[in-house]
């Protein structure tokens, strides 16, 4: 944006969007007593003897490789949320919302809808009208979902037509790759659908009502969604396969931190069904994605002890270095911001300020 049409007043708000200190106390005091259950749960039941000591003789250095694949993920969250966003935002100020967004999804249970304030905040300071926010928050879920639901299908057609090594009946192979094959279909003519009924709304009533504002929010952000991909921004392309590809293999290294790991498609195809259990609304997704990865990879013919314990070093790995890079980076978000404050109060009206998510602007009284 240039310095000629770019303005800022004294009285703009340009803070970051309120925390809720009360709320995220609540969240991380229920995610805190959730982990300690599962502690106890562990250490203090007699049947679990087995499970106890597979934790206890953990490989290390699979264990650290696992950590490195979850910062690689993580920094691949960030090339998404720049590609579909903001493209002009700075690498810096995309990281440091990027993280403080994966940070806000481990602990908030919205099942990774939590942080995306954040982003909604860093584009009404570039200028973003509310409405195209909301668009490219629907096509950045949407993008997000497309390299799990294309996993479904690829490793599900592989292993039913025996391309990939593993064992699972028809049904657990064939069966998920026809529905998620549906599911991408299902998104595109509901797109389109909600669009065509936007229209007849509108023509209706001169007033845009609220079903029809979802309903052009909901179309417009599936167009978008497509409109990126058909783009073919490489960043883009290679930040939402790498965001799901290096997630997937830290399960695949922390089977081999317990001493056996399934074929690496069985592995692959149960945390793409097994994940569907984060949609459960509890902080950090605990129990329900637990539950439902070692549930799935049971159902493909994996030890329960080994997925078990598998699937509690990768959850560890999952919430604990995305909280920790969270952290961090809204500290010198805040930061940044605090020095900006500090800028813009000692400027005179027609000096220009480098501002956050606008670049250099002019300041008007």
């Amino acid at each position: 944006m240039s310095t000629e049409t770019a303005t800022l007043t004294r009285r703009e708000d340009l803070a970051p969007p309120a925390v809720d200190r009360h709320r995220l106390r609540r969240h991380v005091l229920t995610l805190a007593l959730i982990i300690v259950l599962v502690v106890a749960l562990i250490t203090l039941v007699p049947g679990l003897a087995s499970l106890r000591s597979r934790l206890a003789h953990g490989n290390a250095a699979w264990l650290s490789l696992g950590a490195v694949l979850k910062v690689l993920s993580a920094f691949c969250y960030v090339a998404v949320f720049r590609s579909v966003f903001c493209r002009r935002m700075s690498w810096r100020l995309s990281t440091e919302i990027g993280l403080s967004e994966l940070g806000a999804n481990a602990v908030i249970p919205t099942g990774g809808a939590g942080g995306l304030a954040l982003g909604a905040w860093a584009l009404h300071r570039a200028g973003m009208d509310g409405g195209r926010i909301a668009r490219r928050s629907v096509a950045f879920f949407f993008l997000t979902s497309v390299p799990n639901v294309l996993g479904v299908i690829i490793v599900g057609l592989g292993l039913a037509g025996g391309v990939f090594e593993g064992r699972a009946a028809l049904g657990l192979t064939l069966g998920p790759a026809i529905v998620a094959a549906a599911a991408v279909v299902a998104t595109i003519v509901g797109g389109r659908w909600a669009g065509s009924l936007e229209q007849r709304a509108a023509a209706r009533s001169k007033s845009s009502s609220r079903i029809a504002r979802v309903l052009r929010v909901l179309s417009g952000g599936v167009d978008e969604a497509l409109a990126l991909l058909r783009r073919g921004d490489v960043v883009l392309l290679l930040g939402l396969a790498g965001y799901l590809a290096f997630d997937v293999m830290i399960l695949w290294a922390t089977f081999h931190a317990f001493g056996s790991a399934p074929p690496l498609a069985i592995i692959w195809i149960g945390y793409l069904i097994g994940e569907l259990g984060g949609l459960i609304p509890v902080p950090g997704g605990i129990g329900g994605v637990d539950l439902g990865l070692v549930g799935t990879l049971v159902l493909y013919h994996v030890p329960l002890t080994a997925a078990t314990a598998a699937v509690l070093a990768y959850r560890a790995l999952a919430l604990l270095i995305p909280a920790a890079l969270g952290v961090v980076a809204f500290a010198l978000l805040r930061r940044s911001l605090a020095r900006e404050a500090l800028e813009i109060s000692i400027c005179e009206p027609g000096e220009q300020v480098e501002v956050i998510g606008r670049g250099t602007v002019r300041l008007t009284a």
